[in-house]
C-alpha cells in the first residue's frame, strides 16, 4: 500500500474507518474525526491533518472494579425489554457437523470460551428495580445431546432458541447438540443479546474453533489474554461520556448534535404497505432474498469512489430516494447498526456493543442523484462522529411520541454488513452454517447487504435480505419492493446527475398495467342527450310504471313523456334553450321529476335547488348560476325573486301548458340543435373547501352514467329504484337515469319523512324497493331485517366499514361501494359486489373513464403507493360555471390519454391495489379532517347550507 493510494479504493468503508480511527488513537495518540479520513483518504493526505488532530481521548484499559459494576447502556435497554416484555432477543450459531465429532473436547472447548469471555458467565440481578452485573467466577456450559430426525431439525433449532431465560441466575450462554446419527450432528450455540452482538459470533468461533482443535488433541488452548473485559468497557464507558448534566462533557455535546439533528423527525414513513399499521404488533416477520448481480456491484463501487462516497452511502441515497418516490415524504430517517467497538482493545472481544444510529436523509427540492450523495455524506460524517451516544438512551432523552405500534425514530433499517469471518473450523469436520431461523420483525422493514467478491477481489455481487413484518406487508410486496429497488439503483447510477423525480419507478410490466390494462374501459354505448335517451325507453315501454310517489300517485311512462313535453315547451316560451339553466327549486315529487325531465326537454341544463336548504345558500347558488327562470313549489319564502331570472310555480306552470302539444319538442322549437356537448345538469359543491362551485355536466356523459349502472346493478324493468338522497346530490341524477333508462320504476321517498332509520326502512318495504343508493352513515340507521325485495345496496361518498357491508350483504344481496367526484359525473369507480371481509376499497374504473394515481410531478405512482387521484374520461365536466380560472386550474391536459384530452385533479389521496382496484387514503390538501374540516370565517353560512342535505349532520364552528 502506497502514501498515495486511497482507503476507499482499497476497499475501505465506514466500519474500517472506525477501526482505522481506533488504530491511530492508540498508537498515535490524537481523536482523527472520521470525516478526515474522507476527505483526506490516502496516506500522505492524512498525515498532513494529523498535527492539527485533538489530543485522544482516555484508552481502554483493566480497571478496579467497584462492588456493583452497572450495566452498560444498550444493556440497560434489553434488560428492560427482556424483565417486562420477554423480548430482550437473541443471536446464534447454528451448524452442520459432518464427521467423527468428540462431545468431550466440544464440551470443554465451550468452558474454555466461557472463561476466556467474562460476559458468558455473567447474570443481571437487580436490587429494587436497579439492575447489575454479576461476574460468575466459574460456570461451564451444559450440552445436552437430543436425537432428531432431519425433518425436526428446523422445529428443534426455534424450540431452543426460544427457551426462557431469567437473566437474574441464568449465564447468557447455553448450547445443544442435535445427533441425527454417528457423524452427522447440528451444534446450536445460542447468546442473549444482553451478552453479545452480531460481531461477536467472529470472536466466538474463532475462540470455540481453536479450543476445540486444542482439546481434541489433548490439550488446552494457549491464547493471549484479552486486553479488557465486558465490564471494564462499561465502566469506561461512562467515564469517556462524562455526565450528560455537565454541558462540556462528551455525552452532553453528543446529545446536543442530536437534539438539533432529528428535530422535527416525523413521527413515522407512510410506507408502500399492504395494511395499516396496527395498534398492538404480532412481531410476525418473513423474509424476501434478493441480490444485485456483479455488474450494478461494480457501478455502484465506482459511483461512490467518483462522489468520495462509500458504497453504504450510495445504497443509502437511492433508498431514500426511492422511499421518497413511494409516498415516503422528503424527510427519510434510516436506521443503521454500527459496531460500537471505538476502541481497538474491543475487537476481540464477545459482547454487546452494538449501536444503532439515525441517518436522516433530507431528499426534498428534488436533487440530482449526485447532489443527494453529497447530502448523505455531509449527514453520515457528522453522525459517526456521534456515535457513542447509545440509541436506547438517545430514545429515551428525545423522548418521541410513543407507540407499541411502532419502533421508535425510525421503521427502516438498512445495513451493509462487514462484520469479520465467523466462520467455525473444527478438525475432522466438515462445518456447513444453517440457514438462520426466522425473527421477529423488529422493525416494518429491515435490509441487510453483504457484498460478495470476485476471483481477483474485484466486485462479485451484493446479496440482500429484506426482513418485513407480517402484520403490514405481504411476501410479493416486498419482493416487488427489492427488485425497485435494484432497478432504481441500475437508473441512479446510469445517470447520476439527473434529478430523482425524473427516474421512473415503474418496470416496463408495470407501466403498461398501471397505465393501459387498468384503464382498458372502453365500451361502445348508444349516443344521444338525456330527452334522446328517455324517449326511446318511453317509446318501447309506454304502459309500464315511471314512477311512485311516496303519496301513492304513479305515472307510466307515456304519461310522464306527455306531461314533461307540454311543460318543456312552456319553459322554451320562457326563454330555457341549450346554453341556458333552468332552475327546479321543488321538493322531491311527481312534479320535481316532470320539471327535471321539461328542462332537459327544452334543451337547458337542469339546476337542482333543495328548498328545504338555508336560504344564503339558495341565494348563493341562483345568484352565482344565472338561470333564466326558477320553478317553484308555489310560496317557499327561502326561494328569493331575483331580477336576473323568473320565477314560476310548478303547478301555475302545469295549469298553463294544459292544453300544449304534448309530442317531444324538436330542435326547431328549441331554437337550436340540442347536442351532447350542452350542459345536462349542474350540481353545486357542499362548500366543505370552499363557497359551492357548480360543476357542469354534458349530455354526453349520461348514457355512460345510466348503462354503468344499469349493467353493473342488474336493473331491469321489474326493479324499482329507490330516489331518498337530496335532489341537489348527484347521486340523485344516477337513480333518476338508471332507473327510466331501463325501463324501471323510480320511487321517490318523502323528502320530509323517509329521511332515515325506520321511516327509510318503511319507504323500501311499502313499494317493494329493489335498488337503493345511499351514503354509509344513512345506511347504518336502517335495521335490514324484512326488507325481502331489495336486492342491491349501492353506497359511496363516505367510508364505508366492512362491519356495515357484512350486515347488508346478508341473504345474498348485491352490495357496491362507488367512488366519483361532483366533477366526473356520479360514478368514476365501482367495486364488484362485496362480502364485507375487508374495508371496501372502491373500486376499479367504470366504462369510458380513466383512472391514475400520480406524483406531485403528474408521474404514475407505483401500486401500493399513496398519490393524488387523476380522473379522466367521458363523464368528465365541461368545468365551473362562471369560473375559468379554477376550471383551468383543476381540469388539466391528461398526458397520458388522446391528444387534447383533460383529466381532473380531484384532492383525494388513494392508493392502487394489486388488483387494480383503488383505494381511498385521505385528501390532499389536508382541508378535510375525519370528521371535519377548516373554514374562514366567511365561508361559515355556507358550509352550514352545504350540511344541510346530510342525514343526522351536525356542524359546529
Amino acid at each position: 500500500m502506497g502514501v498515495e493510494d486511497g482507503f476507499f479504493d482499497l476497499g475501505g468503508h465506514s466500519l474500517l474507518a472506525t477501526r482505522l480511527v481506533s488504530r491511530v488513537r492508540s498508537v498515535l495518540g490524537v481523536e482523527l474525526p472520521i470525516r478526515a479520513l474522507f476527505e483526506n483518504p490516502t496516506v500522505a493526505a492524512l498525515d498532513r491533518v494529523l498535527d492539527e488532530a485533538a489530543r485522544a481521548r482516555t484508552a481502554l484499559v483493566p480497571v478496579p472494579r467497584p462492588e456493583t459494576v452497572p450495566l452498560s447502556f444498550g444493556q440497560r435497554r434489553l434488560w428492560f425489554l427482556e424483565r417486562f416484555e420477554g423480548a430482550g432477543g437473541n443471536v446464534s450459531l447454528a451448524v452442520r457437523l459432518s464427521g467423527a465429532l468428540d462431545a468431550q473436547a466440544l464440551r470443554l472447548a465451550l468452558g474454555d470460551v466461557v472463561a476466556r469471555h467474562e460476559a458468558l458467565r455473567t447474570v443481571f440481578p437487580d436490587d429494587d428495580g436497579i439492575p447489575h452485573q454479576r461476574v460468575l467466577d466459574f460456570w461451564v456450559p451444559g450440552l445436552g445431546i437430543v436425537d432428531v430426525t432431519e425433518s425436526g431439525i428446523e422445529s428443534a433449532v426455534q424450540d431452543f432458541g426460544s427457551l426462557p431465560v431469567d437473566l437474574a441466575v441464568d449465564p447468557p450462554l447455553r448450547a445443544r447438540v442435535l445427533r441425527l446419527g454417528e457423524r452427522d450432528h447440528v451444534l446450536l450455540v445460542v447468546l442473549h443479546h444482553i451478552a453479545a452482538d452480531g460481531w461477536s459470533l467472529a470472536p466466538l468461533a474463532r475462540d470455540l474453533s481453536a479450543a476445540y482443535t486444542a482439546r481434541a488433541a489433548g490439550g488446552v488452548p494457549e491464547w493471549e489474554p484479552l486486553p479488557v473485559q465486558f465490564a471494564d468497557y462499561t465502566l469506561w464507558q461512562r467515564e469517556v461520556l462524562g455526565d450528560e448534566t455537565e454541558p462540556e462533557s462528551p455525552i452532553a455535546r453528543q446529545l446536543s448534535y442530536w437534539y438539533e439533528a432529528l428535530a422535527e423527525l416525523p413521527d413515522e414513513i407512510e410506507l408502500p404497505a399492504d395494511r395499516p399499521r396496527p395498534q398492538l404488533p404480532g412481531y410476525r416477520g418473513g423474509s424476501v432474498e434478493f441480490g444485485f448481480d456483479a455488474a450494478l456491484h461494480g457501478e455502484l463501487t465506482a459511483l461512490a469512489k467518483e462522489a468520495n462516497v462509500s458504497l453504504f452511502m450510495v445504497l443509502q441515497a437511492g433508498l431514500a430516494a426511492l422511499l421518497t418516490r413511494l409516498g415516503a415524504g422528503t424527510d427519510i430517517p434510516l436506521g443503521t447498526p454500527v459496531a460500537g467497538r471505538t476502541d481497538e482493545a474491543l475487537d476481540d472481544l464477545i459482547g454487546f456493543f452494538v449501536n444503532t444510529l439515525v441517518l436522516r436523509t433530507d431528499t426534498s427540492g428534488d436533487p440530482t442523484f449526485r447532489e443527494l450523495l453529497d447530502r448523505v455524506r455531509d449527514t453520515d460524517l457528522a453522525a459517526y462522529a456521534h456515535q457513542d451516544v447509545p440509541f436506547e438512551r438517545l430514545v429515551e432523552v428525545l423522548n418521541p411520541p410513543r407507540s407499541l405500534a411502532r419502533h421508535p425514530l425510525f421503521q427502516v433499517m438498512l445495513a451493509l454488513q462487514n462484520t469479520p469471518d465467523g466462520t467455525l473450523r473444527l478438525p475432522g469436520l466438515d462445518v456447513t452454517p444453517l440457514p438462520p431461523a426466522p425473527a421477529d420483525a423488529k422493525f416494518d422493514l429491515g435490509i441487510e447487504l453483504v457484498e460478495r467478491q470476485d476471483g481477483a477481489g474485484g466486485p462479485g455481487g451484493i446479496q440482500g435480505l429484506a426482513h418485513y413484518s407480517a402484520d403490514r406487508f405481504d411476501h410479493g410486496t416486498v419482493q416487488a419492493l427489492m427488485d425497485r429497488f435494484g432497478r432504481w439503483l441500475a437508473s441512479a447510477v446510469a445517470a447520476p446527475d439527473t434529478r430523482i423525480g425524473a427516474f421512473d419507478v415503474l418496470s416496463t410490466d408495470e407501466r403498461d398495467t398501471v397505465l393501459h390494462r387498468w384503464n382498458a374501459t372502453d365500451h361502445a354505448l348508444p349516443a344521444g342527450t338525456l330527452p334522446d335517451l328517455f324517449e326511446a325507453q318511453a317509446a318501447r315501454t309506454p304502459d309500464a310504471t315511471a314512477v311512485v310517489a311516496a303519496t301513492g300517485q304513479e305515472l307510466d311512462y307515456a304519461e310522464l313523456n306527455r306531461r314533461a313535453n307540454r311543460l318543456a315547451r312552456l319553459l322554451i316560451e320562457y326563454g330555457a334553450r341549450p346554453e341556458t339553466l333552468v332552475a327546479v327549486a321543488v321538493p322531491r315529487s311527481v312534479e320535481w321529476l316532470v320539471a327535471l325531465l321539461a328542462v332537459s326537454k327544452a334543451g337547458a341544463g337542469y339546476l337542482p335547488v333543495d328548498p328545504g336548504q338555508p336560504a344564503q345558500r339558495i341565494a348563493h347558488v341562483l345568484g352565482d348560476a344565472g338561470p333564466v327562470l326558477v320553478l317553484t313549489s308555489g310560496d317557499d319564502p327561502r326561494v328569493p325573486a331575483g331580477e336576473a331570472y323568473r320565477t314560476l310555480p310548478i303547478a301555475e306552470g302545469e295549469r298553463l301548458c294544459a292544453g300544449y302539444d304534448a309530442t317531444d319538442p324538436t330542435d326547431a322549437e328549441r331554437g337550436a340543435a340540442l347536442r351532447p356537448e350542452h350542459p345536462a345538469y349542474v350540481i353545486y359543491t357542499s362548500g366543505s373547501t370552499g363557497l359551492p362551485k357548480g360543476v357542469l355536466i354534458t349530455h354526453a356523459s349520461i348514457g355512460n352514467l345510466a348503462a354503468v349502472h344499469i349493467d353493473r346493478l342488474g336493473i331491469d324493468a321489474d326493479s324499482r329504484v329507490l330516489q331518498a338522497v337530496s335532489t341537489t346530490f348527484d347521486p340523485s341524477v344516477a337513480d333518476t337515469v338508471m332507473a327510466l333508462l331501463a325501463g324501471a320504476a323510480l320511487v321517490l321517498a318523502d323528502p320530509e319523512r323517509h329521511v332515515v332509520g325506520d321511516q327509510l326502512a318503511e319507504a323500501i318495504s311499502t313499494h317493494g324497493v329493489t335498488h337503493l343508493q345511499l351514503a354509509a352513515p344513512v345506511l347504518a340507521t336502517i335495521p335490514e331485517a324484512g326488507l325481502d325485495t331489495l336486492r342491491c345496496v349501492v353506497t359511496g361518498g363516505e367510508a364505508c366499514s366492512a362491519e356495515l357491508v357484512a350486515r347488508w350483504a346478508r341473504g345474498g344481496r348485491k352490495v357496491v361501494n362507488a367512488y366519483g367526484p361532483t366533477e366526473m359525473t356520479v360514478a368514476t369507480t365501482m367495486t364488484e359486489p362485496l362480502t364485507g371481509d375487508t374495508t371496501p376499497p372502491i373500486g376499479r374504473a367504470v366504462w369510458n373513464t380513466r383512472v391514475y394515481v400520480l406524483d406531485g410531478a403528474l408521474g404514475l405512482v407505483a401500486p401500493g403507493v399513496a398519490g393524488e387521484l387523476y380522473v379522466s374520461g367521458v363523464g368528465l365536466a365541461r368545468g365551473y360555471v362562471g369560473r375559468a380560472g379554477l376550471t383551468g386550474s383543476r381540469f388539466v391536459a391528461d398526458p397520458y390519454g388522446p391528444a387534447g384530452s383533460r383529466m381532473y385533479r380531484t384532492g383525494d389521496v388513494v392508493r392502487l391495489l394489486a388488483d387494480g382496484q383503488v383505494e381511498f387514503v385521505g385528501r390532499a390538501d389536508d382541508q378535510v379532517k375525519i370528521r371535519g374540516f377548516r373554514v374562514e370565517p366567511g365561508e361559515v353560512s355556507a358550509v352550514v347550507a352545504g350540511c344541510a342535505g346530510v342525514a343526522q349532520a351536525a356542524v359546529v364552528v
